[in-house]
């Protein structure tokens, strides 16, 4: 978990590309590309990297 928080945020968002097919008229084909962002604060990732290292600590001192 503390893992996933330090990347989130590092790196606060991510696109991805999907293509649509707008004409097709035999040999002519005409696509689209549409960019899709996401993106999250930089809050969550502070939140996760604290809760991992939370946990990590009081799983420490249960199994002693």
């Amino acid at each position: 978990m503390a893992a996933i928080g330090l990347i989130m945020i590092i790196y606060t968002g991510f696109n991805f590309v999907t293509k649509e097919k707008v004409v097709d008229l035999g040999p002519i084909e005409i696509n689209k590309e549409t960019n899709h962002p996401v993106q999250w604060s930089p809050i969550v990732g502070v939140v996760l990297l604290v809760g991992g290292i939370v946990v990590f600590v009081t799983g420490k001192k249960s199994n002693i």
